[in-house]
């Protein structure tokens, strides 16, 4: 959601955003009781009624996402400067991760975030690389082995000019410049089309633009009938804990969605075409 300004190549950001808001209406469906206490995304909200988890195997994507832990129930989000973040009714539970002390980590970043984070505690470390929206493409391979990108006059370029360093904090420094370049229309770019008429964990609803927004799909369910419900996460503007979302448009579904019950995906605070689902290559 950074604005970038294209002669500087995204060195000068202009933040601006403006909520998309819907009308909500009224359930009729029954409330699936939550478990306060759960610590992870999936122990802590059941599937809708008549809904049942779709199964994940191990060490997929999804099952990292819905294993994500959560801070606890009633938890506020907070910006990257630890203040509070001024809408504190879109979210419904807040993800335990760390958000930086930058205005950097938000919708985009976020998604690239947890794809790094899965793809590191896989030892997938050669699979992390993103495009910057000049389409300068950074490979944390590269950065680990000791080499740093150096932006001159909107040009990128490889320098070997630091020390091989494949730690967890040398990767949230090649993170740092990967959110300072790359945002929702590069990573639009790097994913494909995804059917509308099915979901996965690890999917986004993405629109590129300046603003644009992203949103990633953190767990999905199933009824008997094949209709799919599913959660979602984002981090937004200013930088802030990436949080799980609130259904507000039917608040007794809680924190799912139910796939196609709409003309569009209605988020407390972007509004979706269902077209703008998308998946990793």
């Amino acid at each position: 959601m950074r604005l970038f300004i294209p002669s500087m190549f995204g060195s000068v950001l202009l933040m601006c955003c403006v909520a998309q808001v819907w009308n909500p209406v009224a359930s009729t469906a029954p409330a699936a009781a939550n478990d306060d206490t759960a610590s992870t995304v999936s122990t802590r909200f059941p599937p809708p009624p008549g809904y049942t988890r779709v199964d994940e195997n191990p060490r997929t994507f999804g099952q990292y996402l819905r294993g994500l832990p959560l801070k606890p129930a009633g938890a506020a989000v907070h910006l990257f400067n630890g203040e509070l973040k001024w809408n504190q009714r879109a979210h419904a539970a807040v993800i335990d991760m760390s958000v930086g002390s930058r205005d950097l980590q938000q919708c985009a970043d976020a998604v690239m975030r947890l794809r790094t984070e899965y793809l590191y505690s896989v030892s997938r470390q050669d699979d992390i690389a993103f495009s910057f929206t000049s389409g300068f493409r950074a490979e944390w391979k590269r950065w680990r082995k000791g080499d740093r990108i150096v932006v001159c006059n909107d040009h990128c370029t490889w320098v070997s000019k630091g020390t091989p360093d494949s730690s967890h904090t040398a990767l949230m420094s090649y993170l740092q410049q990967v959110f300072s370049y790359a945002g929702t229309l590069s990573l639009e770019h790097e994913l494909k089309a995804a059917p509308t008429d099915s979901v996965r964990a690890g999917d986004i609803f993405i629109q590129g633009g300046s603003p644009g927004h992203a949103v990633i799909v953190v767990d999905v369910a199933q009824s008997n009938s094949g209709q799919y419900a599913f959660m979602l996460a984002q981090s937004y503007m200013p930088a802030q804990d990436i949080h799980v979302l609130r259904n507000h448009r039917d608040e007794a579904l809680g924190a799912w969605f139910i796939l196609g019950d709409a003309d569009k995906l209605y988020t407390p605070e972007w509004t979706f075409e269902w077209a703008d689902l998308k998946r990793w290559p």
